[in-house]
């Protein structure tokens, strides 16, 4: 079977040492659109290294992603690359991130479920330097056609949206060249850039990555309400619920609340069509 969740669960964790400084966290911040207008003093805090804080979302391409890639060769799982969709992404912050570092990053099948017609995996990354753990990092990966194993079904979560107007609504540009940069800080899936892949795989041009919408939206979040101070991100989920396509803009509604935050993320040019669901930033 193309998924034995018994031998994944069981499998030891696998690690390895990862880096960054700070053109790391620079190059990051640009692929989200950090640093327009380039001379804002709030956006420089994104791109002048004398000012730099690190946005927690940066956690995810840490080590180039390196756990969701270890996860996927993990003993017990064999699956057609071509099958895996990222279903939802989370990130726990257990401090801030430093603008440069090394850290041990171990990754690890934490759960397998069987949803019927697929199966989802819980890949599970921990980053730990000498002073302590720095993060953990949840990636909800779902494997079309692997499902029907006979597992459990797992957690149905979902956290709607409050029924009122939002707090606040932004608008984010996604410029025509934005995948073609995030993916230089080491997502190089060729769907995000090459139109003949593209099409290969169903669409009619490059798509975004989910994560460079993910880490827009955080963005937008701690700008918006948390008064740009990333230091007060405690934790950050959401469920992938649609693509974006570069050119296209970002409509983020944002509702407050007593150290949380909800929004959801729509693509304007596609009459609102769900981008981002479920997405929830706890906050001090």
């Amino acid at each position: 079977m193309p998924i034995d969740a018994a031998k994944a669960i069981a499998a030891e964790p696998r690690s390895a040492e990862i880096s960054w400084d700070h053109k790391d966290i620079q190059l990051y911040h640009l692929g989200l659109g950090a640093g327009i207008p380039a001379t804002d003093p709030d956006e420089l805090r994104y791109t002048l290294e004398s000012r730099l804080h690190v946005l927690p979302s940066f956690a995810t391409v840490a080590g180039a992603g390196m756990g969701v890639v270890g996860g996927l060769s993990a003993p017990g799982i064999d699956v057609d690359l071509a099958a895996v969709l990222h279903g939802g992404q989370s990130i726990t912050l257990h401090r801030p991130i430093p603008v440069g570092g090394r850290a041990t990053s171990t990754s690890r099948v934490a759960a397998v479920y069987d949803k019927g017609k697929a199966a989802v995996l819980v890949l599970r990354s921990e980053a730990a330097d000498e002073d302590g753990p720095l993060w953990t990092s949840d990636a909800q990966i779902f494997v079309r056609g692997e499902g029907g194993f006979g597992g459990e079904r797992g957690p149905s979560v979902g956290t709607g949206q409050p029924d009122r107007e939002p707090d606040r609504t932004v608008e984010r540009p996604v410029r025509e060249d934005q995948a073609l940069l995030y993916r230089l800080s080491g997502d190089w899936n060729p769907l995000h850039a090459d139109p003949e892949f593209a099409k290969l795989a169903g669409f009619d041009r490059p798509i975004l990555h989910g994560l460079c919408t993910y880490g827009m939206t955080l963005k937008a979040i701690v700008d918006t309400l948390l008064g740009g101070d990333v230091t007060r991100v405690r934790s950050y989920s959401t469920r992938f619920a649609g693509v974006v396509f570069p050119g296209e803009t970002l409509r983020i509604r944002m509702w407050g609340g007593e150290g949380r935050v909800q929004a959801t993320v729509t693509a304007v040019e596609r009459d609102d069509a769900p981008v981002l669901a479920d997405t929830v930033v706890d906050h001090t």
